[in-house]
């Protein structure tokens, strides 16, 4: 009976994985500035958001990817919402390609991940800078972009897998 119980855990944290990583890198905002690299940083929930929005939608669920742009604005110091919207933004980009695609292909995904990226965060910041007046580092925002949109393939084969794994835990 235990082992029963143990394996039903660990069936149930492998299920909310993307889950407990989205809040995670939400709350510790991680974009790797703590290696001294000036323009290295990425943004790991977008990519997190788009490929599970993308595969699995009900892995994440909207309301969770709202509650946590909630929090990743209070984290940032954002008027709570903006990140909110542009969460979601990303999560109806996805949707809009997983009805229109008939056979999906990662590297077409990726480039259309840059499309989505762009333009979630062109506005994130035009509201920012029209109507809250906060000061943007360009530079920081294109090497954000640039190091998204390359790490996404690289996130996405390692979520091929999970996706692989989970799929051999749950037949």
């Amino acid at each position: 009976m235990s082992s029963k119980f143990k394996n039903s855990i660990r069936n149930r944290l492998l299920l909310y994985l993307p889950l407990l990583l989205l809040f995670i890198s939400v709350f510790n905002e991680f974009d790797l500035n703590y290696l001294n690299y000036q323009y290295f940083s990425f943004n790991f929930p977008f990519i997190l958001i788009f490929y599970w929005s993308l595969k699995r939608i009900e892995t994440l669920g909207y309301g969770y990817i709202f509650i946590a742009g909630m929090f990743n604005d209070s984290v940032l110091g954002f008027p709570i919402g903006i990140s909110s919207l542009t969460y979601l933004i990303i999560c109806g980009f996805a949707a809009y390609l997983k009805n229109i695609t008939l056979r999906p292909n990662k590297f077409k995904d990726w480039f259309y991940f840059l499309f989505t990226i762009l333009f979630a965060n062109s506005v994130n910041y035009f509201l920012l800078i029209l109507f809250f007046a906060l000061e943007v580092n360009y530079y920081e925002i294109l090497g954000n972009i640039i190091f998204t949109f390359l790490l996404y393939y690289i996130f996405a084969y390692f979520f091929d897998i999970y996706g692989k794994i989970l799929a051999r835990i749950r037949a």
